[in-house]
């Protein structure tokens, strides 16, 4: 869920469900965000905090409780995230250990393990990472198809393929290849069990990280993300074989990039939204956007922010090809 992951951006404006161009009378301010994000002091508070140090153990060359041991034994203490045994928040940065360079864990936000658990990739299956580097999730996913059936990881970005196949190689995705299209005009013919798309985005989640957020994103920019995320999702769910599963993700907070992109789809295609079960607290997608009304299903996405988790803010949508 990164504003770095790269595409070309296409020419054609795709209209909301209302008509309206995507982001056409917005403010660059988190205010616009007030009436629809609960608990907007909670919010404003953790926005204001800094992050934890969060892990995720890949499964291909370790078990957890052999990670939290090494830690330990280095003077690290870590502690295991009740709704997923591989993720953990440790006391200290995570990113010069031996471990890491060996590839038994990764350094990743807690809120960007969830589009892979809402993804459920299991053996055996044919799987798309659409937009991949730099790969954290890519090792997840192999890690739950235990290496296991094919796993397409897409990048058309020639600089983030090599940090993706370093992640690759690294964590031991064997089941991985590596391709370069761009992923809107990915090629049909193929099919795939599961496809995510942690698609491109303005990145307003990551605002703990990145100061220059905290302001929240362009207008411009969010408008022309949109676009390109909605061209993003028809292809991704193109390539879907019927009664296969979607999972859409961003890190930003936009209702233009998220919940109207997954409204594009529904009026486009036999799409049908699949609420995910989390045990954590979370928010529905929203009902509406200003002038803006969005399919009911809509509310069965799901919002994260960054009081939920104590991490970054994210949405998740999960939708299944019907016949």
């Amino acid at each position: 869920m990164s504003t770095r992951k790269s595409s070309a951006a296409p020419s054609r404006r795709p209209r909301r469900p209302d008509g309206a161009s995507p982001a056409s009378s917005s403010v660059r301010s988190l205010d616009r965000y007030r009436e629809i994000v609960p608990d907007w002091p909670l919010f404003l508070a953790a926005a204001d905090r800094p992050l934890p140090y969060d892990g995720h153990v890949n499964s291909l060359r370790a078990e957890p409780t052999e990670v939290l041991r090494r830690l330990a034994g280095r003077g690290i203490r870590a502690v295991a995230m009740e709704w997923d045994p591989c993720a953990f928040r440790a006391d200290r940065p995570l990113g010069t250990t031996l471990e890491h360079w060996l590839g038994l864990y990764y350094v990743q936000e807690a809120v960007q393990a969830v589009p892979v658990l809402a993804l459920d990739p299991q053996p055996g299956e044919r799987v798309l990472d659409l937009c991949a580097a730099p790969g954290g999730k890519t090792v997840h996913i192999a890690g739950r198809m235990a290496n296991s059936g094919v796993l397409v990881a897409n990048e058309p970005n020639g600089r983030r393929q090599q940090a993706l196949l370093a992640n690759l190689n690294r964590a031991g995705a064997w089941n991985a290849v590596v391709t370069e299209y761009r992923g809107q005009d990915l090629p049909l013919g193929d099919s795939f069990d599961r496809v995510l798309i942690d698609a491109p985005c303005s990145g307003e989640g990551t605002l703990r990280k990145e100061p220059t957020l905290r302001d929240g994103a362009s207008p411009f920019t969010i408008e022309r993300l949109a676009r390109l995320q909605v061209r993003l999702i028809l292809r991704g769910f193109d390539l879907l074989r019927t009664g296969g599963t979607l999972v859409y993700s961003t890190c930003t907070l936009a209702p233009e990039e998220n919940e109207a992109v997954v409204a594009s789809l529904l009026a486009a295609r036999d799409a049908r939204v699949i609420p995910v079960e989390l045990p954590f607290p979370h928010a529905p997608g929203l009902a509406g956007w200003r002038d803006a009304c969005f399919p009911d299903a809509v509310q069965g996405c799901t919002r994260i922010y960054p009081q939920h988790l104590d991490s970054g803010g994210g949405f998740v949508a999960r939708v299944q090809r019907v016949a």
